[in-house]
């Protein structure tokens, strides 16, 4: 829809660019909002609203004839996105304690498949002739039966109350003032989302460049290297909780990230097509369930609402993914491209190295 908004607006790349810079702010403004609104209302009343948000201001988007409106209107979008992102991880971590087993990694490949149907799905309606507004009211449609329906099979607000006292020092989660949400364990649980998360952003806007500048692609095939790692990611997330069951998740997270950052390797240093592809694929399956271990234990730190926890790592996490490609970019028009990827790669070394020296100190 990119392409119809920027050619609706008579925008140039850096105007699109911008506008799309308040969907990114609507979401890391309400990220930390949501713990607090989930400790109120509960994650499965934040979901139904978040969603209706999104349903709401999804085809709403092609009706802005300015760019404020646009601003404006993506700065929901935004903020609805973020608030379900929260909510739902929140949820599927209390849904993972209780059942007793891990579960995140396939809620997220289920995530990473939906990622790779909605276009598909937009672009088979565009097909059949309906125009865009219509092709995302049917979507919001979609959505809002989606999760209508199956908003019984979530867990009540006391349920859900009930789940987190068993994780936690009991009612000593209620007294925990707004400074406990910074401990250390939080912010380092942050930090190396933000590293994932950058690196996968490096991935979705720098991929397509890369392989035409630096490896000669034909244009219409550019897409074949987001295309390898968001497949290789959602087939290890889907296979993800059978490996953390049968692993210890340090184990997890140190060979995902090796392998990511042995993607990144390959991808820079060899000189064929095919190899290049086969990196993405590396990182793919690296990168697949770090992210999902990492939020199951921040809704597990001791003395730490988990809420607050879950939006406080979420959100530092985010931010990667938006900031990320803007540092790339600036590190390769200093450099070069190659280098500003082979940096992305040092970095989930730190994530193995940090992982694998870190105390396990749940404050």
């Amino acid at each position: 829809m990119v392409p119809y908004v920027k050619d609706k607006l008579l925008l140039n790349d850096s105007e699109i660019g911008a506008l799309l810079l308040f969907l990114g702010v609507g979401a890391i403004v309400m990220m930390p909002a949501t713990g607090w609104l989930i400790s109120r209302i509960g994650s499965r009343r934040v979901i139904l609203l978040a969603t209706i948000i999104i349903a709401v201001t999804l085809p709403s988007l092609l009706l802005m004839d300015s760019p404020v409106r646009m601003g404006m209107m993506l700065f929901l979008f935004g903020a609805g996105i973020g608030s379900v992102d929260v909510a739902m991880n929140a949820h599927g971590v209390q849904v993972q304690n209780l059942s007793g087993k891990p579960v995140m990694s396939s809620l997220h490949g289920l995530f990473s498949v939906g990622g790779l149907l909605g276009p598909v799905l937009v672009l088979f309606l565009l097909k059949m002739d309906f125009q865009p507004v219509t092709s995302l009211l049917m979507l919001s449609v979609l959505l809002v039966l989606i999760v209508s329906g199956q908003s019984g099979n979530l867990m009540s607000f006391r349920t859900e109350k009930e789940v987190i006292r068993q994780y936690s020092s009991g009612k000593a989660e209620e007294k925990q003032k707004p400074a406990s949400w910074l401990s250390t364990r939080v912010l380092f649980l942050g930090t190396m989302c933000f590293i994932v998360f950058l690196s996968e952003g490096a991935v979705l806007d720098w991929s397509a460049i890369f392989l035409r500048d630096y490896k000669g692609m034909d244009e219409a095939f550019l897409a074949l290297g987001y295309a390898a790692f968001s497949i290789a990611m959602a087939f290890m997330r889907l296979i993800g909780d059978r490996l953390v069951s049968r692993m210890h998740s340090r184990k997890v997270i140190l060979a995902g990230s090796l392998a990511a950052a042995s993607g990144f390797l390959v991808l820079i240093a060899t000189p064929w097509i095919a190899s290049a592809l086969l990196g993405f694929v590396l990182i793919g399956l690296g990168a697949a369930n770090i992210v999902p271990v990492f939020f199951s234990e921040a809704g597990q730190i001791k003395n730490v609402p988990g809420t607050a926890a879950l939006a406080a790592v979420t959100t530092i996490g985010y931010a990667g993914q938006l900031a990320g490609p803007a540092l790339l970019g600036v590190i390769a028009e200093e450099t070069s491209l190659s280098v500003a990827l082979g940096f992305t790669g040092a970095l989930m070394l730190v994530v193995a190295l940090s992982h694998l020296s870190e105390k396990r100190n749940p404050g």
